[in-house]
């Protein structure tokens, strides 16, 4: 095994104290979010992965929305725990938003109709190896960061501020930004229970 990818799968983790200090030149991430958009597999060459990068003022602006949007649908009681959750992601420098484009989906289903229920399937496969690619990328190049679900609620808001296509489904974000603290210990489930291999 590549001991630079192994030691970076290691050291991916899920950080949530993130501040908004500089580690990399604002062309910098987005030259990296560039390349691995453009290199991340797909099926059949599909590349149905989308991307919205938010970096300063823009990168507040989703959290501030988010923390509108949540208000709405939370009790007094239960929002301001959220509410200092949120404020965490958005102490940091920038987040990426991960889509999918349902009309490419749609298009290949409708080509080869005998892989109709698995292209969806496979889209999501493919967003995942370009989640994991950049986050392992961003905490390379000195950043922390984690990934969010707040989705579909946020959807609509997401759309209309930033001039989204329909057609983009809002799959997870990515808040990153300096390490503030380290993450907690992780546990793993024995890799026996994991595994089977037979030779």
């Amino acid at each position: 095994m590549d001991d630079i990818l192994k030691t970076a799968s290691e050291n991916r983790r899920s950080f949530y104290s993130i501040g908004k200090e500089k580690v990399l030149e604002d062309e910098q991430i987005i030259d990296m979010v560039r390349h691995r958009v453009k290199y991340a597999p797909s099926a059949f060459n599909s590349q149905s992965a989308r991307v919205l990068v938010l970096l300063g003022r823009e990168h507040d602006r989703l959290w501030d929305l988010v923390k509108e949007v949540l208000k709405k649908h939370l009790s007094e009681e239960r929002f301001p725990k959220t509410e200092e959750k949120l404020d965490t992601f958005r102490s940091g420098y920038g987040t990426i938003l991960y889509f999918e484009d349902r009309t490419t989906v749609g298009g290949l289903q409708e080509r080869f109709p005998r892989y109709h229920d698995t292209f969806p399937v496979w889209s999501m496969q493919s967003s995942g190896m370009l989640q994991y690619s950049l986050w392992i990328s961003l905490e390379q190049a000195g950043f922390g960061a984690s990934l969010q679900h707040y989705n579909p609620l946020i959807d609509e808001e997401v759309k209309k501020t930033w001039n989204i296509p329909e057609e983009w489904e809002l799959l997870s974000q990515m808040p990153f930004g300096k390490p503030l603290a380290l993450p907690e210990e992780k546990t793993f489930v024995p890799l026996d229970q994991r595994i089977k291999i037979f030779k």
